[in-house]
């Protein structure tokens, strides 16, 4: 009888033992939170891509810059979360994009600054007359607000899901920097677009 109580205390006081050398569970990680979708004006947005084109070229100068429409915007208040700009180099006799994207939506590119693919450049070529940054004074959400005066404050009345799309380029025919204010998924197909002087902010014509 002895004995058998003796060998129950031992156990007891092994069973006692290893529980207090048990390490404590570990509490379960969580999981990393997304980033919040960055949201940018044009003009900021090219600033950027602007000094990410001079590394590739010095004498690099933008020819066109737009927006692109991604599950996490449609272009509401003038910003977009991804904007394509092109960019012409004399010395190098090329042209290159790059993209800011601020989202990770599955639809967009990956976040930050990438490059695009070098393609051959010709100074006469209509589609890529380029120009000053120095003529980019009037950003993008202030283009909407002269668009919205002049037809665009219609079309989001009778559909408030349109989506707007920015374009920003130059017209050798009038010598002036234009945004072009797009109210659809597309240009061919918008339901209005209204060019404004990226200079001044005033506000050209209605082109649809």
């Amino acid at each position: 009888m002895k004995k058998r109580l003796m060998a129950m205390a031992a156990m007891l006081t092994l069973l006692w033992m290893g529980g207090c050398s048990s390490e404590p569970a570990k509490p379960a990680q969580e999981k990393p939170q997304p980033k919040p979708t960055d949201f940018e004006t044009g003009r900021v947005a090219f600033q950027r891509l602007y000094v990410a084109a001079h590394g590739w070229a010095r004498d690099a100068q933008g020819f066109r810059l737009e927006s692109q429409l991604t599950a996490d915007s449609k272009g509401k208040d003038g910003k977009a979360d991804v904007w394509r700009a092109s960019f012409a180099s004399a010395t190098q006799r090329s042209v290159k994009p790059y993209i800011w994207s601020g989202t990770d939506a599955q639809d967009a590119p990956s976040r930050g600054v990438s490059p695009g693919t070098e393609d051959t450049y010709s100074p006469t070529n209509s589609s890529t007359q380029i120009f000053d940054i120095a003529f980019l004074k009037v950003d993008s959400d202030k283009a909407l607000e002269t668009a919205q005066k002049h037809g665009g404050d219609k079309v989001l009345e009778k559909d408030p899901d349109t989506p707007i799309m920015y374009v920003l380029d130059w017209s050798r025919a009038t010598n002036e920097l234009i945004w072009h204010v797009i109210y659809g998924a597309n240009r061919d197909d918008a339901k209005l677009r209204v060019a404004v002087n990226a200079s001044s902010g005033d506000f050209i014509r209605v082109e649809k």
